[in-house]
């Protein structure tokens, strides 16, 4: 029966395996322990053939693997990185967001209440002009009274009187004023 090489390498790997049991079963216990003593080049020289047959395959594979994990451990860690900046960028924004509706509600509390003191003012002015004009309409119609108490005085003294009254002295015309 012809060994597939694969089959072959099994079976000396087997070989070997069982030689490093009959060194380990055949060695000498250190007394009072679960401990036993082998000898030392023997056990490196057997370990050396166990590493010598395991095919290069699976050495290939073991660094795949290790590399594998250390890529994956390293995307991980980039992908924890990138959801961590993320974050806070999202609350970055967010803590802008909010800041800027706060800054547009102070400017709007501000804009009302300059309109409240615009209208203020507005009102405050008006009243002026209404009592100043008040005081003009009253102070015009004392000139008015006046100027005609004037026109009056002057239309009697020439109508009614005799030529007499009219020819008067401008002391007389002052005194009756």
């Amino acid at each position: 029966m012809t060994m597939i090489p694969e089959q072959d390498g099994l079976a000396r790997l087997n070989e070997v395996l069982e030689r490093l049991e009959t060194l380990v079963n055949g060695a000498s216990r250190v007394p009072f322990t679960t401990r036993f003593m082998v000898d030392e080049q023997e056990f490196v020289g057997l370990m050396d053939q166990i590493r010598g047959m395991i095919p290069e395959d699976y050495r290939t594979a073991r660094r795949v693997a290790a590399e594998r994990d250390k890529i994956l451990s390293q995307a991980r860690a980039e992908a924890e990185k990138m959801i961590a900046d993320a974050e806070e960028r999202a609350a970055e924004r967010l803590s802008t967001d909010a800041l800027v509706q706060q800054a547009r509600a102070r400017a709007d509390d501000h804009v009302q209440e300059a309109l409240a003191r615009a209208e203020e003012v507005c009102r405050g002015a008006d009243h002026y002009a209404l009592e100043t004009l008040e005081t003009l309409e009253g102070q015009l119609m004392r000139l008015l009274t006046t100027i005609r108490r004037g026109k009056d005085t002057l239309r009697d003294a020439l109508f009614e009187g005799s030529d007499a009254e009219v020819r008067q002295t401008d002391s007389e015309i002052s005194f009756r004023s």
